[in-house]
């Protein structure tokens, strides 16, 4: 019998899973690293699970960056991906590639009771567009739009590498030093795992501190257990994120909502509840009353770009 296959592919893991009556199975986290190439991933998944690689009828996996091109190289770590060759080597009659962040975006319209909390109280606006956003590895953006009758189209974008806003004096001194160091500088920069320990860095140096902490996980757990230093670095990034979040939101028109999602926000939920993120997401002059009603929500699911590679692989499958 012939299955699909879903992949959502980062910079340090690849989840993988079969994609079979329109639902999830025999989900698998295999490390980049520990693989030569994505074909190697796949072979090694598949023979994990008990399936043949003669059996794929599809592959859908949902990559970082452009896809467009028959050449493919992977955000992050060391995969490069040739279209025919893949096909070939596994026998493949259909092969997706997917924006990562086009697919989570698709994924955020599978989600289940319990895998979102509220930020912000609202409704979405009927036939409006909805932002999904998210720092981890690197910052993602991508819009969902609803389609006339039933349906989701997700653009993607690269909205993460839009220029970092100054909202207040600090912010201008912290931008001055990361201009220093990065020249351009995107959100990215700071609104990312890498982007926190360089905000800590940054911000240590505007102050006159040794940096201490070394690592985005040191200072977030610093920040939750207290340490008041740590916690006003995490307060900043948490502000830099609402005010990116505004911008998106009125250039996209985003009324529907936006999904918060990523890899480090869920990790202190309840500080980002209790942060300043509301307040900078609509701190935007006499724009303000815009964000009136527009609810904001943090998604806890584990694997929604998974799901949203299924939905994109089942969407080209029926021809949608």
């Amino acid at each position: 019998m012939s299955i699909a296959l879903v992949g959502d592919i980062g910079g340090t893991n690849a989840r993988f899973a079969l994609w079979r009556d329109q639902r999830l199975e025999s989900i698998r986290v295999l490390s980049t690293a520990a693989h030569a190439n994505p074909e190697a991933a796949i072979r090694a998944y598949l023979d994990e699970v008990g399936q043949s690689v003669d059996s794929l009828r599809a592959v859908c996996l949902a990559c970082a960056g452009p896809v467009e091109g028959e050449e493919f190289r992977f955000t992050n770590n060391h995969w490069r991906l040739n279209r025919r060759a893949f096909c070939e080597d596994l026998g493949l009659a259909e092969l997706l590639l997917v924006n990562d962040f086009s697919a989570m975006a698709l994924g955020m319209t599978r989600l289940h009771e319990g895998e979102r909390v509220t930020v912000c109280e609202g409704e979405p606006e009927a036939g409006r567009a909805r932002l999904v956003i998210g720092p981890g590895t690197g910052l993602g953006v991508a819009t969902l739009l609803p389609l006339e009758g039933v349906g989701w189209r997700a653009l993607p974008g690269e909205g993460g590498h839009v220029c970092l806003p100054i909202g207040s004096p600090r912010e201008a001194a912290l931008w001055g030093l990361l201009h220093e160091e990065l020249g351009h500088v995107n959100a990215e920069a700071i609104l990312s795992g890498s982007g926190l320990q360089r905000l800590y860095r940054t911000s240590c140096c505007l102050d006159g501190r040794k940096a201490e902490l070394e690592s985005a996980a040191q200072i977030t757990e610093a920040a939750l257990a207290g340490e008041p230093y740590a916690a006003q670095v995490l307060q900043q990034f948490c502000i830099w994120l609402g005010r990116i979040a505004g911008d998106n939101v009125l250039t996209t028109g985003a009324r529907g909502g936006v999904y918060i999602v990523g890899g480090i926000v869920p990790r202190f939920v309840d500080f980002f509840l209790g942060s300043g993120f509301r307040e900078s997401f609509c701190d935007k002059g006499f724009m303000t009353p815009y964000f009136e009603g527009i609810p904001v929500w943090l998604v806890t699911a584990e694997y929604p770009g998974l799901e949203g590679a299924g939905v994109a692989l089942q969407q080209r499958l029926e021809g949608a």
